[in-house]
């Protein structure tokens, strides 16, 4: 997986799911948890995404990632990279089925 496709994902998950675990991030990108600690910890140094701590109901305390206005702004950026590389490898992808359906 391409890095900026791995920060995209990451940030488009935490837009909308800002209480998630690292862990649980780590199990939907199917990436490992420390790779997944090694990419968190990018986009906060980026400073594209901060977190805070909050009170669970468990009484622990757990984190919420929130997106910067820098990190929305490059999720827009890598979202149109994102679509871009994904239309090209589709486009590919048609040509070489053409390719083998005509070689059948």
């Amino acid at each position: 997986m391409h890095k900026s496709d791995s920060e995209y994902r990451i940030l488009k998950i935490l837009e909308n799911n800002p209480e998630w675990t690292q862990r649980q991030l780590a199990k939907e990108l199917g990436l490992s948890l420390g790779k997944t600690n090694y990419c968190m910890r990018a986009l906060i140094d980026k400073g594209w995404v901060k977190f805070s701590n909050f009170k669970r109901s468990d009484n622990k305390l757990g984190y919420l990632y929130l997106l910067t206005p820098e990190g929305l702004a490059e999720k827009s950026i890598l979202a149109q990279n994102f679509l871009r590389r994904k239309s090209e490898e589709y486009n590919r992808l048609k040509k070489e089925i053409e390719m083998l359906k005509n070689e059948l």
